[in-house]
């Protein structure tokens, strides 16, 4: 093998045992460093040749024992390096150079590969060169292959395997994972109790001593009460307590600061980082609760619940809200009765003393009970109990003016329903309770009375009816009558308790049976002997009072049992059906039955049932014939009812056709004018909106609205020209029908004409009307100025004859030779 040496770049070769070469790149100065600790053979002679193998090529000279070759030693880089670059690494060549011209290539990772261009190669001389720093924690080796071809592309030699180390240098950090860690610690804890796990991560070969992490507690605050309560494993991290005395009232918090350092914890070569470790110190019970007091004191009212009568105060130095500081009471003697409990306040820990039993002032004036406080949580072992764990509680009881009340309630007695009224039933008298007071008065009154049926003593109770009792009222629940009664006594205040009387009312024959059902119906012949209506009765009262019923038909009228029988169907039902061989005709029929009841004595009742006796079809379904006639309406009545339904039809017909022919006459009936005059089919529009060509002669802007009128308001009066429209009020016409009926067109006609005639105001007069404004600039006041083309004499006498309205005209063009 041959070496060769780049430029301030010493290779060593060290043979080893196995025949593998190992090339080693390393600096001057490392050079230095390694020739002052070991002798190593320096090459310096120019740089060694990796040649490739002769195991690939063509032997033609015969048989010749080859030398074996060496295997390809790896090469070693350091990371990191500063260059510069590139920087030649190794040379490569074929011994066929010297006959044809050989062309030199590299393939794998980090040449033609992602990522590409870290190693090159001179395609001529061989020479192998890496281009940039490497980082030994990107990519920490590299495998190439190089390849000789001549210059056509043809494979030379075989190629070989280039391994390439890349050799760490301590450039990395220890690194925590977090800065700040949270670990806890009980309490009075024995040294060497475990508290925690550090760890911090070296990204360096962890084989070599730069990734290599040791780790030391730097400091520990507080100081209390040893600086060094804790020590960490300087390999695994682990922190762990080294002294007693963790003490959580007084230090309940620790912060130590871990530093890591690389190269197996030399603080001059290696790299270091630092975290914060909290260590909280938990609670343990090894605080009893303490009440404030050896005794305590307090008073209730008798016969009162959920009051506080006294509160309870504790100490405890434990973690506040926590099972070690929750307190506990119980009452362990002074209450036998269970009149008390003690409720824990959930913020201020202190023992509430509630009634949960009313106490009575004459049976206890005053409780004298015994208390114990404790926490949820056990004591901690080795603590023991206090002391001031007990106290005293003297409860004082009040005296109050207590109700009234019942010994009896509610109190119970038993009647027969139907006693009168006036009767007495019970005494229902109260006790005060208040024996210790003096003598008080009670006074009774009725509370709730549903029926009104009792009354009671204002003295002494006693009750007594006011009306009958009756147990089937709506106010008898399950034969159980209910009052409730009132006593008051006469005290300060006055107090006042209820009690309720309960009356089983006792029942008695009082009620007749009623017979179900009121109404039914029946075949007149088919089926005889199955044909027939079900009966039973009704009782209001219950047995032995009530059924088995017995029915039975009167005697009167005969024609009842002539026609109808009563069979029994057992003790409460019965039939009822015709007799044999009977035939009735369709309708309806009332039929009497008694029902009696099985009393002491029995009552009995007489009840119709109404019976259908109808046509059946052959189900033994009434069909509607039958119906109808069964509701007592005969064949001639149903046959004059269609008749005169049939005349009802006819007569409303005939009314509609006459009322369409006589609104058809009057369409057709003809006018009182002569149709050539009727102007509804002469007066035709054609929307003209101008002259022949003989009105194009005149000015039609003499037309137009003057500009003022003041010419003619400011006439003095009695002074009007006639061709001027009156200034005076305008009569009013009459109202007429919008629309007049075609037959009233006359009437219409005549009463218009008249309204025009007898106005002096209506048109035609000579004046300015305005029915279009079409602009100012008119220098006429009035159409008059316009004269008329007929040079010769007219006769305007005739309009004389035309009525009123003409008579303005005939005066002004009539009499020429006046004007």
């Amino acid at each position: 093998m041959k070496l060769i040496l780049s430029t301030g770049v010493l290779y060593t070769h060290n043979k080893l045992r196995s025949g593998v070469s190992v090339i080693d790149c390393v600096t001057e100065n490392e050079k230095k460093v390694a020739g002052r600790k070991e002798k190593k053979e320096v090459v310096q002679t120019p740089p060694p040749v990796i040649t490739f193998p002769r195991s690939g090529r063509n032997i033609t000279k015969g048989l010749r024992r080859q030398k074996r070759d060496w295997v390809i030693p790896p090469i070693n880089v350091a990371e990191n390096s500063r260059g510069p670059f590139p920087q030649m690494l190794v040379s490569i060549r074929s011994d066929q150079d010297q006959d044809i011209s050989i062309r030199y290539s590299i393939t794998g990772v980090g040449a033609d590969q992602p990522p590409n261009e870290v190693f090159s190669i001179d395609p001529v001389l061989g020479k192998m060169f890496v281009t940039k720093p490497l980082d030994r924690e990107h990519r920490s080796s590299y495998h190439l292959r190089a390849h000789a071809v001549d210059m056509n592309g043809n494979q030379v030699e075989n190629p070989i395997d280039l391994y390439i180390f890349v050799i760490d240098m301590n450039d990395n950090r220890p690194e925590f994972k977090n800065q700040v860690y949270n670990g806890s610690v009980d309490e009075g804890s024995k040294p060497g109790t475990y508290v925690m796990h550090l760890s911090a991560f070296d990204a360096d070969d962890n084989t070599t001593a730069n990734g290599m992490v040791r780790y030391r507690i730097l400091s520990q605050t507080p100081h209390s009460p040893i600086p060094n309560m804790f020590t960490i494993n300087s390999e695994t991290g682990d922190i762990v307590t080294v002294a007693p005395g963790l003490d959580r009232e007084k230090v309940s918090q620790y912060t130590i600061i871990v530093q890591a350092t690389d190269m197996e914890g030399n603080l001059n070569f290696g790299l270091s980082n630092t975290a914060t470790a909290i260590i909280t110190v938990t609670d343990i019970n090894d605080n009893p609760p303490m009440l404030t007091s050896r005794t305590f004191s307090g008073e209730v009212p008798e016969n009162r619940v959920d009051v506080v009568v006294a509160n309870l105060t504790v100490i405890d130095a434990d973690q506040p809200h926590s099972p070690n500081w929750n307190a506990i009471y119980r009452i362990i003697s002074g209450d036998p009765s269970g009149h008390f409990t003690i409720r824990t306040d959930p913020i201020s820990n202190d023992g509430m003393v509630t009634v949960v039993k009313p106490v009575d002032f004459e049976m206890n004036r005053a409780f004298m009970l015994t208390v114990v406080v404790s926490n949820q949580a056990h004591l901690a072992t080795g603590i023991q109990s206090s002391l001031q764990s007990t106290a005293g509680v003297t409860i004082s009881v009040q005296d109050v003016n207590e109700p009234p009340y019942f010994p009896t309630n509610p109190k119970h007695i038993r009647f027969e329903e139907g006693v009168p009224a006036g009767t007495s039933l019970t005494t229902f008298s109260a006790s005060d309770p208040d024996r210790l007071q003096m003598q008080q008065i009670i006074r009774y009154s009725k509370l709730n009375d549903p029926a009104d049926w009792l009354s009671i003593n204002r003295s002494n109770g006693q009750i007594v009816t006011t009306a009958m009792l009756d147990r089937e009222s709506v106010y008898v629940k399950n034969n159980i009558y209910e009052a409730t009664f009132l006593a008051t006594d006469n005290g300060s205040p006055a107090a006042s308790g209820t009690g309720t009387l309960q009356i089983y009312l006792i029942d008695i024959n009082d009620n007749p049976p009623a017979l179900i059902p009121k109404e039914s119906q029946i075949c007149e012949r088919t089926y005889r002997s199955i044909n027939g209506v079900n009966i039973t009765a009704a009782d209001a009262d219950t047995d032995p009072n009530a059924g088995p019923f017995v029915f039975e038909l009167p005697t009167f009228p005969t024609t009842i049992r002539r026609n109808w029988t009563i069979s029994r169907l057992s003790g409460d039902f019965a039939r009822l059906s015709l007799r044999y061989q009977i035939y009735l005709e369709p309708g309806v029929y009332e039929v009497p039955v008694i029902v009696s009841d099985s009393g002491n004595p029995p009552l009995s009742n007489r009840s119709v049932i109404k019976v259908k006796v109808c046509p059946c079809d052959e189900n033994g379904d009434c069909t509607t014939l039958g119906a109808v006639a069964a509701a007592g309406l005969g064949t001639g009545a149903i046959i004059s009812i269609l008749i005169c339904i049939i005349i009802l039809l006819s007569m409303v017909l005939l009314f509609v056709v006459w009322i369409k022919r006589r609104e058809k006459e009057r369409q057709t009936k003809q006018l009182l004018i002569d149709p050539e005059d009727d102007v509804r089919d002469n007066i035709l529009k054609y929307d003209e909106e101008g002259g022949g060509e003989e009105d194009q002669d005149y000015d039609l802007s003499q037309l137009q609205q003057p500009d003022s009128l003041e010419h003619i308001i400011s006439k003095p009066p009695g002074v009007r020209r006639v061709d001027e429209r009156p200034i005076i009020p305008e009569s009013q016409y009459p109202i007429r029908p919008v629309v007049p009926h075609p037959g009233d067109i006359g009437d219409f006609i005549h009463e218009g004409l008249r309204a025009a005639d007898n106005d002096p105001t209506a048109p035609p007069y000579d004046s300015l009307l305005v029915f279009d404004y079409e602009g100012s600039g008119s220098t006429a006041g009035s159409v008059s100025s316009l004269n008329s083309s007929s040079t010769g004499d007219q006769d305007y006498d005739y309009l004389n004859d035309w009525g009123p309205r003409f008579k303005k005209l005939a005066d002004m063009y009539g009499g020429g030779d006046d004007d």
